[in-house]
């Protein structure tokens, strides 16, 4: 599905702070993505390589947020994806573009700075 560059940019910009009618999407905490985490949920992280190598979850697949429209296909449409970043920004972003793609998608609220905070692990 090809989507047009207006549009996509709204529903970027809606995704920070949109209702899930709005974006498609809902966003959990990271004490929820530690219970999906745990049952062996998918994770895209959506930072850059350098951010990811400074800790990330151990399983969790590194897709920059700026390829993720154009890698969209690779992102699993058979289960629920969890998106994490840094703060819940880009993976608010990320999740919209996900989501305009067929994606089930969960925006991780707070990102690893929440992750870390909770003291869940992390993998260097």
């Amino acid at each position: 599905m090809k989507t047009s560059a207006p549009l996509l940019l709204i529903a970027t910009l809606l995704a920070g702070c949109a209702p899930q009618a709005i974006t498609g999407y809902t966003t959990v905490t990271v004490r929820e993505l530690k219970t999906a985490y745990d049952a062996g949920a998918y994770v895209l992280d959506v930072r850059t390589p350098a951010e990811y190598a400074e800790g990330h979850l151990a399983r969790a697949v590194n897709l920059p947020l700026d390829q993720v429209q154009a890698r969209a296909g690779e992102v699993p449409a058979d289960r629920p994806v969890y998106v994490i970043c840094r703060s819940g920004n880009r993976s608010a972003q990320a999740s919209a573009i996900l989501t305009m793609a067929g994606k089930d998608v969960r925006n991780v609220g707070g990102g690893m700075n929440d992750w870390i905070a909770a003291g869940y692990p992390v993998t260097r």
